[in-house]
């Protein structure tokens, strides 16, 4: 018997990080089989838009959904319609694990690690910098995560910055010693002769990676960067789907995909940019979100055959009012588990409810080719 999607309900909870402009809203999609997959992104009128095209179709048909959901409109899916897509999509998949009996990455080829290294960003205080890299190492974390300096009043001095940053470098590779692992965010704010100039400066104290060093507005100016610093470089944390990221891919101007869930678009487009990177040997360390999206990451990551490392912020993840059993953490690493789909609980008593959809919505005339397939309109 085919499953049919019968509601999908969004629900806004506690927001965690008032700075971080990404959306925590959760939705939830029903079924006639009584099964129920979660996710997590999107905004209210975006999921509410997407939702729509979902009632009545087949869970199970994932990347169709997908495509149906990313291509069904007159205007291709935005950045922004995109998070509500992923969020969509962690469902589906969840769904789909939970039907039949599974954890998510057995569904997506197995594991090919036992843990999912991590990096700390924001780690916190314990004494000096380097004491304080030191620490974060010892509590099992694969790096410490550092940032271009700043001057605490507003005033953005590059020159004078890049200087200090090169002393607070200098000293987390005396805290680490020789063989340790930490990078750096320069955080998009310097311009390209400044990220060039910080980059040579560091590039002796061996980071793992140099992450944003220019703004992701224009992505080919990474070229620029690429010829003139010898350093690894990790972008991606701005961007959307594969589309926002194959041209810098495939000219090899990233060596670390900082793409992450649910903003390409959810699992499904997660694993596609993933075997891109993998092709030209480029590793994923995405950026850190919500977590349902963490744990969802942990089983794209466990299933990765490149280099992969997930950013947490802090100590690592917290406990969630609304979230429960999503991953598990410690000795610095995220660990797989057996739990069906993704292994979340989410507690709706605690998340308001903002929007419930049961009716389906055909946005626009849907073409397929000959053989079935979706084609544009």
């Amino acid at each position: 018997m085919v499953m049919k999607i019968t509601r999908i309900r969004c629900y806004a909870p506690p927001k965690s990080n008032p700075t971080f402009n990404q959306s925590n809203f959760l939705a939830t999609v029903e079924t006639d089989a009584g099964i129920t997959g979660i996710g997590e992104g999107g905004t209210r009128d975006t999921l509410e838009q997407c939702a729509g095209v979902l009632i009545g179709q087949d869970p199970t048909r994932i990347e169709y959904l997908w495509q149906f959901l990313y291509r069904g409109y007159f205007y291709p899916a935005g950045r922004e319609k995109l998070h509500a897509l992923g969020a969509l999509d962690m469902a589906l998949w969840d769904i789909k694990g939970k039907a039949l009996g599974v954890p998510v990455y057995q569904l997506l080829g197995g594991l090919t690690r036992s843990y999912i290294e991590c990096y700390s960003t924001g780690f916190p205080p314990h004494g000096s910098l380097g004491e304080t890299a030191h620490t974060c190492l010892a509590a099992g974390f694969r790096a410490f995560r550092t940032a271009v300096a700043d001057s605490g009043n507003g005033i953005f001095d590059a020159r004078r910055m890049v200087d200090q940053t090169l002393v607070n470098c200098q000293e987390i590779r005396e805290g680490i010693g020789p063989t340790g692992d930490w990078a750096i965010d320069f955080h998009t704010r310097l311009d390209l002769a400044d990220a060039i100039h910080c980059a040579d400066l560091i590039r002796e104290l061996n980071p793992l990676f140099v992450e944003d060093p220019l703004r992701s507005e224009n992505p080919a100016a990474l070229a620029a960067f690429r010829a003139q610093a010898r350093v690894p470089v990790a972008v991606g944390e701005q961007f959307g789907d594969r589309w926002d990221i194959n041209e810098l891919i495939e000219r090899h101007l990233l060596d670390y995909a900082r793409v992450t869930l649910p903003n390409v678009g959810g699992i499904t487009e997660m694993v596609k940019i993933a075997a891109l990177c993998e092709t030209h040997y480029i590793g994923l360390v995405p950026h850190f979100t919500g977590p349902v999206s963490l744990a969802a990451l942990v089983h794209v990551l466990a299933t990765f055959s490149g280099p992969a490392i997930q950013e947490v912020v802090g100590t690592g993840p917290t406990p969630s009012p609304t979230i429960f059993t999503g991953c598990d953490f410690h000795d610095g690493k995220l660990w797989p588990n057996a739990r069906p789909g993704l292994g979340v609980e989410f507690d709706t008593e605690q998340a308001q409810l903002v929007a419930e959809i049961t009716e389906p919505y055909a946005p626009i005339p849907v073409f397929h080719r000959p053989d079935g397939s979706l084609t544009n309109w």
